[in-house]
């Protein structure tokens, strides 16, 4: 095919499978596009960005910027919730060609009357597009380069920077070429920020034995506004299966009086969309999510695709599951664990559509209740393009609906969850461990692709998860844990009040608590404060006061010459707000070393003051050098910096 087109746009990012995916944002953050962008001989070339918002038919345009190497660059910030799409398009900007080569003839005294002649054409072109002070100007300039009484002064016109101003302002874009369209979808703010918190329901009663309802859980909210939270997550909450319901520690025998895990969804008293009787109604479910906002918290409900032998749609929709011969479901299995209380869904039967409608009409009836954010149990064991029809179809009317991945699986299968839409995902981090394991972990997350579609949400703890890095471990080791967790990533949770009241029994040799939760009723101490609390809420307050914990990707790692302590710097980017982290990985002993400050990121020169507020304590350093000297021990492994300059 015949193409005139000289410009060349050879390369763009931010872009995910060359456009097949969506990059991410939230609103008011910036896109940053990198272009190649060349053209044969040595002509001047421009290059701008378009993009605009689904809702807005024109285009907007940011103009870019050479960087080296024919590498072009632009940003423009979202601020609406929704797409954008943006696109790269270049020119041969043939009014600055004429102005480049007509200043280089006078700068070698060459006469230029002709030149001049060649430059009006230009400046009827832009005169069509300008404000009428400026089409003034340009009238003006015609005359002088026609005029041969006004040379002298034709000649500073023709290479003076207004001229130059108004060639960029308005270009002629003769045989431009784009890009191919990308695209970026915008969410509020919480996609990127959020603190979790997470328990039972039926673990809330203050009575040892009884049943916990959705009026105890309101009368928790106070505490779980006090640490600092703003996601209250609970697992399922609907009835449980009575058939091959789980006993006590996962045993498959349930006795008089077991309740079952919430996971084994669905029962007499109905499915995905009902409630278990001993928890409340409806209505109560509804008062606690209003309850919740009243302290600034909006509740998180489990979305688990998968059906106890009991579920009403087991009767009502048997295409839906995989018979054997002897008229049974396999029953689920996640190896090594398996689920004789479960039965999967068989995503490849005949009636797919009404399966697949059955579950989008789940999320509806939530939203309706008022429930936002949704974190899917195993994600990673249902179809990917499932993924990406469900969750379009609810952020189409529900644009502020989040879903969080819990797929501890194989890297690539995580990414492609975040590519097909989901808000966060789960992460390795549980089990990353050593100053070395952290640091290439998070430069991962934060320095390849990954940034641009996976949002991280680091746990130390989980029902599921009791590390062994936390079994038998002392309160020094929880405070770095969720320090770590908290600083290192904008989103973060915990599984309470088992971590803040480091309950770590567990079953030998397993990463799996002992007498879990999710088998049974738990009695807590709900007004139990320790030490742990009072860090998690300092630190929660914190994150809140300090836009560069409220986002994971401006990081960077200090030199610091001790394996056992960490530093990173964070900054918001608009680098209003900087911190220096550092944190002890040994809960035992005292550890020292000298961090090396990024004097250069902070813009101070060796041997100015710059002080280093910690956030904790409230104690203020003045620091001069580059290079500083620090010392940690076990009853507080840390320091938040803020940096003032």
């Amino acid at each position: 095919m015949l193409n005139q087109r000289r410009v060349v746009i050879d390369y763009v990012y931010p872009k995910i499978n060359d456009g097949d995916f969506y990059i991410k944002r939230v609103v008011n953050e910036s896109v940053t596009v990198d272009a190649h962008v060349l053209v044969d001989g040595h002509d001047m070339i421009a290059a701008s960005v378009l993009y605009k918002h689904e809702r807005e038919k024109k285009w907007q345009e940011v103009r870019m910027h050479p960087v080296i190497n024919n590498e072009w660059q632009a940003s423009f910030t979202v601020v609406k919730q929704g797409f954008y799409t943006y696109k790269v398009e270049g020119w041969v900007d043939y009014a600055i060609n004429w102005q480049h080569g007509i200043q280089r003839k006078i700068e070698g005294d060459q006469y230029v009357k002709s030149e001049l002649l060649e430059g009006i054409p230009f400046l009827q072109y832009i005169s069509k597009k300008v404000h009428d002070h400026e089409k003034d100007y340009l009238n003006h300039l015609q005359h002088l380069f026609a005029s041969e009484q006004d040379y002298d002064e034709a000649i500073k016109a023709a290479t003076s920077k207004k001229l130059h101003n108004l060639f960029t302002k308005y270009p002629q874009k003769i045989l431009a070429n784009t890009s191919k369209d990308y695209r970026v979808y915008v969410d509020r703010l919480k996609a990127r920020f959020s603190t979790w918190y997470e328990f039972f329901p039926r673990s809330a009663s203050e009575q040892n034995g009884v049943h916990g309802t959705f009026k105890d859980c309101e009368r928790l909210l106070p505490k779980v506004a006090k640490m600092g939270f703003d996601t209250l997550y609970f697992p399922p909450i609907h009835p449980i299966g009575e058939v091959n319901r789980k006993g006590k520690n996962n045993t498959t025998t349930a006795f008089d009086g077991d309740v079952g895990s919430t996971w084994g969804i669905g029962s007499q008293y109905g499915g995905h969309t009902d409630i278990q009787p001993q928890l409340g109604s409806v209505e109560d479910f509804k008062a606690l999510v209003l309850k919740a906002k009243e302290h600034h918290i909006e509740i998180a409900m489990d979305y688990a695709l998968q059906v106890a032998p009991d579920h009403p749609w087991v009767k009502e929709h048997p295409k839906w599951f995989k018979w054997r011969p002897d008229g049974t479901v396999q029953y689920a299995e996640n190896p090594p664990k398996k689920y004789q209380d479960i039965l999967p869904i068989y995503w490849e039967n005949d009636d797919y559509k009404n399966l697949w409608q059955a579950c989008l009409d789940i999320l509806l009836y939530w939203i309706d209740c008022g429930i936002n954010i949704f974190r899917v149990d195993n994600p990673h064991t249902k179809p990917f393009y499932f993924w990406n029809w469900v969750i379009s179809e609810v952020k189409q009317k529900h644009p502020d609906v989040l879903f969080l991945a819990e797929a501890f699986t194989a890297p690539k299968v995580m990414q492609q969850l975040g590519k097909q839409g989901y808000t966060q995902s789960y992460t390795y981090f549980t089990w990353r461990n050593s100053k070395h394991e952290l640091i290439e972990y998070v430069e991962e997350l934060t320095k390849t692709e990954q940034r641009e579609y996976m949002r991280p949400n680091f746990w130390p703890n989980t029902p599921d998860i009791n590390p062994y890095d936390l079994q038998g471990a002392n309160e020094s080791k929880y405070i770095q844990r969720y320090l770590l967790a908290a600083t290192l990533s904008s989103n973060t949770g915990i599984y309470g009040p088992v971590f803040e009241q480091m309950l770590d029994a567990a079953i030998p040799g397993k990463e799996e608590y002992l007498n879990s939760e999710k088998f049974q009723i738990s009695h807590y101490d709900w007004n139990k404060e320790n030490k742990l609390t009072a860090v998690i809420s300092r630190v929660n307050q914190i994150r809140q006061q300090n836009e560069a914990l409220q986002q994971t990707n401006n990081i960077k790692f200090c030199q610091i010459e001790n394996s056992n302590l960490m530093a990173f710097y964070k900054w918001n980017d608009a680098r209003t707000n900087e911190l220096l982290i550092i944190i002890s990985l040994d809960p035992y002993y005292a550890q020292q070393g000298s961090v090396q400050v990024p004097l250069h990121d902070l813009n101070v020169q060796q041997g100015h003051q710059y002080q280093m507020h910690d956030l904790v304590t409230g104690s203020v350093y003045n620091w001069y050098n580059e290079w500083n000297f620090i010392e940690l021990h076990p009853t507080l492994p840390f320091h938040i910096f803020k940096i003032t300059k």
